[in-house]
This record gives structure tokens, sequence and C-alpha cells, in this order.
């Protein structure tokens, strides 16, 4: 079964595979995102994985499990969203994300994406 870039960017992603990230971005990418207390911007490959996607999942955050994954075409962008179990020096957590891409020749070269926050698991 083949995977679409949409789902091959949440399990890299969930991975913290930088490389697979690299390779899912064109080396130019117009980025923007909205966590609960900030809003990100980033326009190389580099500067989003490492300024942004791993400030949002440090190297202490541990995704456990993706609960969750859908994605379907919105006309020219593909549409994701996920869910992650995540552990963190706070305990168990779980935190979703929507995000819209635009692939060029099998690349995201632009991504907006909304983030709920880590919302922490009693």
């Amino acid at each position: 079964m083949s995977t679409t870039v949409a789902e091959r960017f949440v399990d890299a992603f969930a991975r913290r595979d930088r490389a697979a990230l690299l390779d899912l971005f064109t080396p130019e990418v117009d980025f923007r995102g909205m966590t609960p207390g900030r809003f990100w911007e980033a326009t190389t490959a580099v500067g989003l994985v490492d300024d942004v996607l791993f400030s949002w999942l440090e190297e202490q955050d541990v995704v456990t499990s993706v609960l969750a994954v859908d994605r379907d075409w919105m006309v020219d962008r593909e549409h994701v969203s996920y869910r992650f179990a995540v552990s963190t020096p706070d305990g168990p957590h779980v935190v979703e994300q929507q995000a819209y891409l635009m692939i060029e020749d099998g690349r995201i070269a632009w991504l907006r994406s909304m983030c709920s926050g880590f919302r922490k698991v009693d």
C-alpha cells in the first residue's frame, strides 16, 4: 500500500526522523503555523525541521502512539489531521494538529499547520 506525502510526514514527525523530514520538504518551503502561544514561520526545510518541528516535539517528548491520522485532498492541497499520544517529563499528553500541504515534485513546498497544544492526560 502506498502512502501519501502527508502520511509520510506524520510518520517522520512522530519518529523525529530529521533526514526523512528534510527529504519530504523542498529546500525552500513556505511555512506558517500556530500553536496556542505563538505563531511560527520558516522559509527553508532546515529551519522548519530544526527550529520549528523539533521545538514542537523536543528530544524528551516521545510519541508513544499515533492515535489518529485522517487525510484527504482539498482541490490542490492535501489536508491531514493527526493526533499523537506523547510521553513528556510532565507525564502523558495528547496533541493534535491540522495541516494543509501543497506538493511540488513529490515534496512539500507549502505548509500551514495549527496545533491544539499538549493536553495533559489525567
